[in-house]
């Protein structure tokens, strides 16, 4: 008579163990890549004092226009900032390291959660230091406390949509070079909307176009927030375009991932 050996059974991972197993990975990765860290911070404020000391008194003679162009400032950070994550995970699903998570007993999708993550704290400490800066340079925000941390959730909240979109091209991506091209493209959209200018002096055919687009309502919110104006239904509209571009980007994302990864 044989004994039958059984094999041992994988053991299960607590709640949240991959995720924060990633999420330390990632951490770990952005505190080493300390050149794109700079370059997230060092392009915006670049492009901060470039538009209030080259341009700001042709568009602005009364000398405000860093108060205007601040928060459109902010949100170029957060893309520029999130655009990195989109090379990131195209580089982990085209270096064959998701080939060896699959051996493991981990939840696939925890590797995306890593990224987003890791990418929402970097850019949050970027925002800082640009908001930091433009202080320095004039910035003379009056909002009170409520104000501030209402523009900091609307912030954060673009940052983790901004950030999932980019981990979703990512995916999408064939090659870290082809993240790179799809998400300069989507680094435009603030150049097409009120960050710079007033929608009302664009061409007229530009306007639907300008005012329409996610990107307006999220910093007419943050300007009003932190300028203490009527925010309106800015607010609201920048929350459901964000919401709107996770719940896609997730689903987006998921999808690929079990197409490419090959597990669920």
């Amino acid at each position: 008579m044989t004994a039958t050996a059984l094999a041992p059974a994988r053991p299960r991972l607590g709640a949240l163990t991959a995720e924060s197993t990633f999420i330390a990975r990632s951490m770990r990765h952005s505190l080493r890549d300390v050149e794109a860290l700079l370059m997230s911070v060092m392009l915006p404020v670049m492009l901060m004092l470039m538009f209030t000391w080259i341009f700001g008194n042709a568009i602005d003679p009364s000398g405000g226009y860093v108060d205007y162009v601040v928060p459109g400032i902010i949100l170029l950070c957060a893309g520029f900032g999130a655009s990195s994550t989109a090379v990131s995970v195209s580089r982990d699903m085209t270096t064959g390291i998701i080939d060896r998570f699959r051996t493991m007993p981990l939840r696939s999708g925890a590797v995306l959660t890593g990224h987003v993550v890791a990418s929402l704290v970097r850019n949050l400490f970027a925002t800082a230091v640009v908001i930091a800066v433009g202080l320095l340079v004039g910035f003379r925000p009056s909002a009170g406390p409520l104000e501030w941390l209402g523009a900091f959730g609307v912030v954060a909240l673009y940052i983790l949509a901004i950030t999932y979109l980019f981990a979703a091209i990512g995916l999408a991506a064939s090659t870290p070079e082809a993240a790179v091209g799809y998400g300069f493209i989507l680094l435009f959209l603030p150049y097409v909307s009120s960050a710079f200018v007033p929608v009302e002096t664009m061409p007229e055919w530009l306007q639907p176009i300008a005012e329409y687009q996610p990107i307006t309502p999220v910093i007419e919110a943050i300007r009003a927030l932190l300028m203490d104006q009527p925010v309106g239904d800015n607010v609201l509209w920048a929350v459901v375009w964000c919401v709107a571009i996770v719940a896609v980007s997730v689903v987006w994302g998921a999808w690929l991932f079990r197409r490419k990864a090959g597990r669920r």
